[in-house]
């Protein structure tokens, strides 16, 4: 089985000490995570990991299934790229003086559907937020002109169709 991207989704209890454990079976399996992100749900009280990971359909479903056996875990998903809506989201911080002296790098910031979210003398930080290859793309023009930070986000995803988990959640809401 060849390995590619799997998203996968946990709902949750909001508990102390839950992500070290979901983080440890990936580690006992040698699965490096690619992103993780955590907040909470649609439903109150309800939290949602998102862990981007890439390993076969296998190897997956047995994570899947080693996650729900977490006490505190309502229930957990897996989804291809192709199911699901995802972003993410990165953070540039560039010189200023690099930035005034070349007019272009203005002109690819606009290509990119990125924007300036904060300008001062000495740096400006520059949003965008895309897929993965959208925010890496906008690195690599930027890393010429003094880049002094860079961050990105974990991916979030919604999927396409609808999750089995509404109803599960609408419960879970009722009873706390």
């Amino acid at each position: 089985m060849e390995k590619k991207n799997f998203t996968v989704s946990v709902y949750t209890e909001n508990n102390i000490g839950l992500l070290s454990r979901i983080a440890a079976i990936f580690q006992r399996r040698h699965i490096n995570i690619e992103s993780i992100t955590a907040s909470r749900s649609e439903v109150n009280g309800v939290m949602r990991f998102i862990i981007v990971v890439q390993v076969t359909e296998e190897q997956v479903k047995k994570i899947v299934g080693q996650i729900e056996k977490q006490i505190e875990v309502i229930k957990a998903f897996y989804h291809t790229d192709k199911e699901m809506i995802y972003q993410e989201t990165a953070l540039y911080k560039i010189n200023s003086a690099e930035f005034v002296e070349d007019l272009n790098i203005q002109d690819f910031i606009k290509e990119s559907n990125a924007r300036i979210v904060t300008v001062t003398p000495k740096f400006f930080v520059i949003e965008k937020t895309g897929k993965r290859h959208e925010t890496d793309n906008l690195y690599e023009k930027l890393k010429p002109y003094g880049l002094m930070q860079f961050v990105r986000s974990g991916t979030i995803a919604v999927t396409k169709n609808e999750m089995q988990i509404s109803n599960i959640l609408e419960q879970f809401d009722t009873t706390n």
